[in-house]
This record gives structure tokens, C-alpha cells and sequence, in this order.
């Protein structure tokens, strides 16, 4: 039928119509015919790739499919159930295995260290960061260090690093205390107020709000006081992270031309021109004071003072004498303030709470800060008493290993990825790492579900893959901030063991929901007693 109306449509054209109709049409037929040939070759090329993939992977286990369309599509999902059901998946394959999201889209799953360690280890340029898990966040994070691949992640990487040297860190340390004691102050405050003299509250909320101060002194120098007033750049944050991730799991709002009409996408479009708008004002103002005062001015005006995360970039340089562009500087602070306080707050809730769970370890933990503070003028901790805090270290250590801020990374390698047992990964197929089932792999850890900080004695850790443990990633694309969030968790952790006693609520259930971080489903409420009197 169609090629009859295109012989009628030329006979038409060339009876009844002059040259310039007769060129028109032939011009538009051409393209019109190179297009569907474009469309062909490239739908012939996908189906030998798949095809090839898909010969390629029959080497891997592959846990039973829904049916033949869907694959393994909704098997599993984020709420303690799927965590419940992806620990089963990991006892039956124990290393690795395919997943399949719908009939034509593999994935290949990794949860053994051995296995995930050639991934992590592969280059920049090789293990590039997927779209499908990615993509969603870059209208609001840009091309920053968690998005951007090949040279440029390595310049990033390279420009970044002076950010996160000790000798900085141990200027936050200060941050970290004064934003602690503001949350521990509003604490006591509530406990003052109740009749049993303790205080029931959900800690993520809390928590989330501190981390959040102690990052805008540390990225902007900017004292938000977001912890006891309500913040329009913080509630945008907020936002993008809960609209991220329920697009994720709508699958019509995968397409721009889908999401972007509807009313989550223009909420998204307005909260990220509110954390844009906040960051370019920031960052202009900074300029605009770095060029009247000169470099070496600004610099010696920050001596013994805490110099912020944009001072650093702002002034850092590569091997060419060039810094960052404007863009690429907004990008990686608002990188930066997504990845830094979400995850860390994410972490500090969920010590406290196996804390609250192991009174035993709980006690042992203050009396160690007990002990640090005796004879001490002030309640701060000092850089050089992080170190003497090793019970500590090790039950957040622990606590990260049960319930880690991320439970997986995504990679798409541009080439094969051999695996130790000889097979091969096909190059283009996403490698879903699983921190979390990496985390709980019975052939790595004895009784991987009980918390046990004894774990990571020494003596315990010798003979363990460096890749068993991976909170923060590993290999080249490892997270650049870990020392910056350690720090500031051992200060949250140890300051509020010393200061209060935390108890679970026996009234609510705790269900785990697996997001852009590892959250509770309702909130994560805790009950904490003061066991010092507040300041006078």
C-alpha cells in the first residue's frame, strides 16, 4: 500500500508539476530512505551485539526469569524484602551471575571480591559509569567527578585531590565538632521538655540536617543554621534526591520528552535551578573576591583559618597552569554536597543504631571516649585522638559492612573483562558490583548477618581481600571524600556515645529501603538519654 502511494504521488509529480516539484521530491525520498536505512543498521548491528552477548553469557549462571519479555524485571526491588531476596541470590551463586531487564538487556551481577576487583581496577577510559544508573543526575550534578569518564574524570581527579589532604581535613575537624554539638544541644533541649527525661526522634531526620550544616561551612564557608530553621537550598536537595529515585523506578519517565512534561519533572527542573542558582552565586562571589585580592593575598589572608572546599578549587591548577571552568567547578561542588552529606548521615544513622541493638558494644565504645575526654578542658576532639579511638573505629567499620551508605556501583566496560575463572564479561554489558552482597557473602565472612566489630581486629583483617570491604567503592574510581566522611563519623559517633545513651523503640519496626542510599522505610527512630547534665 505504501509503495502504491509513493508511485502515485511521483506519476503526480512528474505529470502535473515542474522540475523544482520533481527534485523536491526525489531530495525528500532520498533522505527519507537513508533514514530508514540508518534505522535498519542500526537495529541489524544491536540484534548481532545481542546476539553475541547473549552467546557470549551463557557461561554465567542466571536465577529462574519471569518470562521470555521481562527477564528478571521486577524480581527484586528496593524495599527489605528484595534485600532480603537478593541475600538469597547471593547464597545460591555466590559470585556472580546474569540478570536480565527485559528480553534484550543483560546485566551481570558481582559479589565476590575476586570478581569485582578486575572491574574496579579497570582504568578510568574502560570502566566508564552507565547511563541507565547514572544518567538521571546529570542535569543536576553535571559532569562532576561521580558522572564524568575518560581524561577528563582524571584531570577532575587530579585538580580535586589538594581538597581532601589531610592537612585540610584537620581543619574540618573543628566544623565537625561545633555542627555536632548544635544537634546534640537540640537533644537535650527535647529531652529536657519530656516527662521520662529521654527523647524519641528518628535519627536520619537529625542527623541529615547536621551533616548538611557541617558541609556548607566546609564546602562554602556558609552557616546555614539548618538545623533549626527550615532551608529552601536544602529542602531542593532533598527533592532531587527522593524525584531521582522515584524516575528511576517509572520506567515511561526513562524518556526526557516523557518526564519533562510531567509534574515531577518540572519539580525537578525547579529544585535543580534552586541548588544551580545557590551554587553559581556562591562560587561568583568567591571569583570576584579572589581576583581583587590577587592569589597570593587570598592565600595568605587563609593562613591558620579553615580553607573551604571552593578556595582549593578555585586556586587549583594542572600541569598546564589551567584551573576549572566555571561549569566544571558548579558541577563538582554540587557533586560534592550530594555525595557528602546524604551517604555520611546515611552511616552515622545506622551505627547508632547497632549500637542500640549491641548495648554490650555500645558500652564498650563510650568508655573508650570516656577515658580520651578525662582531664580535658573542652568536649572537642582533636585530630590526633581519631587514632585513639580503635574500638570505635571498628564498630563503624562494621556497621558499615551490614549496612553500607551504597549498596551497589554500575560500570559499562569498553572492553572484555576477564574474570580469575576465565570467563569473560562481554565488552558494553553493564557489571552491577553489590557492595551489599559483597558485604554478606558467607564464602568471605563467618555469619555475615551478625554485627561483630572483632571483625576488623588486625589480627582479623590480615588475610582478608582489600576488595572484601568496599564502603567507599575501591580501585581507581574509589570515593575521594572516605577520609573526610570517616572523620566526621568517628567525631558524630564517638561525641554522642559520651554524651547520651541510645536505646531502639521497642514500639517500631525497622524496615531497610534501598534508594539513592540505604535508608529506613519510615525513619530510623531511636530513643537517647542524656547521661550528662547540660552546659550551664
Amino acid at each position: 500500500r505504501m509503495l502504491g502511494w509513493l508511485d502515485w504521488l511521483q506519476q503526480d509529480i512528474f505529470l502535473h508539476k515542474g522540475p523544482f516539484q520533481t527534485y523536491l521530491f526525489c531530495t525528500i525520498l532520498t533522505v527519507v530512505l537513508l533514514l530508514l536505512f540508518r534505522v535498519l543498521l542500526q537495529v541489524y548491528r544491536f540484534l548481532q551485539v545481542f546476539r553475541n552477548n547473549r552467546e557470549r553469557l551463557k557461561c554465567f549462571d542466571e536465577p529462574p526469569r519471569r518470562n521470555w519479555l521481562l527477564g528478571h524485571l521486577g524480581m527484586t526491588n528496593n524495599t527489605e524484602e528484595g534485600l532480603q531476596e537478593i541475600l538469597h541470590i547471593y547464597e545460591c551463586y555466590v559470585n556472580v551471575c546474569t540478570w536480565w531487564m527485559g528480553p534484550f538487556y543483560p546485566i551481570v551481577r558481582v559479589f565476590h571480591p575476586n570478581y569485582a576487583k578486575p572491574i574496579l581496577l579497570a582504568s578510568a577510559a574502560v570502566a566508564q559509569k552507565d547511563e541507565l544508573f547514572y544518567g538521571f543526575l546529570r542535569p543536576w550534578l553535571g559532569e562532576g567527578l561521580l558522572l564524568s569518564n575518560g581524561e577528563k574524570w582524571s584531570r577532575h581527579r587530579r585538580l580535586l585531590t589538594p581538597a581532601f589532604h589531610f592537612d585540610i581535613l584537620k581543619l574540618y575537624i573543628k566544623i565537625f565538632n561545633q555542627s555536632t554539638d548544635t544537634m546534640h544541644a537540640k537533644w537535650r533541649r527535647m529531652a529536657a521538655a519530656a516527662e521520662d527525661g529521654t527523647v524519641l526522634l528518628d535519627s536520619f531526620e537529625h542527623v541529615s540536617l547536621m551533616t548538611l550544616d557541617s558541609l556548607l561551612k566546609c564546602t562554602f564557608s556558609h552557616n546555614s543554621n539548618c538545623q533549626e530553621k527550615p532551608s529552601e537550598y536544602i529542602a531542593a536537595i532533598y527533592e532531587l534526591s527522593t524525584l531521582v529515585v522515584k524516575r528511576e523506578n517509572y520506567l515511561p519517565h526513562h524518556l526526557d520528552c516523557v518526564y519533562y512534561l510531567t509534574s515531577s519533572g518540572r519539580r525537578f527542573q525547579r529544585a535543580c535551578q534552586i541548588v544551580h542558582k545557590f551554587t553559581s552565586d556562591v562560587v561568583q562571589l568567591r571569583q570576584t573576591t579572589l581576583r581583587e585580592q590577587g592569589d597570593e593575598a587570598w592565600l595568605k589572608s587563609k593562613q591558620g583559618k579553615v580553607m573551604d572546599f571552593i578556595d582549593v578549587l578555585l586556586l587549583s591548577k594542572d600541569e598546564e597552569g589551567n584551573g576549572l571552568s566555571d561549569e566544571d567547578l558548579m558541577a563538582e561542588v554540587d557533586t560534592f554536597m550530594f555525595e557528602g552529606h546524604d551517604t555520611t548521615a546515611s552511616g552515622i544513622s545506622w551505627v547508632l543504631y547497632n549500637l542500640a541493638c549491641h548495648p554490650q558494644y555500645q558500652d564498650k565504645c563510650r568508655d573508650e571516649i570516656t577515658q580520651l575526654m578525662q582531664g580535658k578542658e573542652t568536649e572537642e576532639l582533636e585530630w590526633d585522638e581519631l587514632s585513639q579511638l580503635p574500638f570505635i573505629t571498628m564498630c563503624i567499620k562494621e556497621s558499615l559492612r551490614i549496612h553500607p551508605p551504597v549498596t551497589t556501583i554500575a560500570r559499562r566496560c569498553t572492553e572484555d573483562v576477564k574474570l580469575p575463572d576465565g570467563r569473560v564479561i562481554p565488552k558494553g554489558v553493564i557489571c552491577l558490583i553489590s557492595i551489599y552482597g559483597t558485604h554478606h557473602n558467607s564464602a568471605i565472612w563467618d555469619n555475615p548477618k551478625v554485627y561483630n566489630p572483632y571483625r576488623f581486629e588486625p589480627e582479623n583483617s590480615q588475610n582478608r581481600s582489600s576488595y572484601a570491604f568496599i564502603p567507599f567503592s575501591a580501585g581507581h574510581r574509589n570515593c575521594i571524600g572516605q577520609n573526610f566522611a570517616m572523620t566526621e563519623v568517628k567525631v558524630v559517633v564517638a561525641l554522642t556515645l559520651y554524651r547520651f545513651r541510645v536505646m531502639l523503640d521497642e514500639t517500631k519496626t525497622i524496615r531497610r529501603i534501598a534508594e539513592l542510599i540505604l535508608r529506613a522505610e519510615n525513619g530510623l527512630w531511636l530513643k537517647l538519654e542524656p547521661i550528662k547534665p547540660p552546659e550551664p
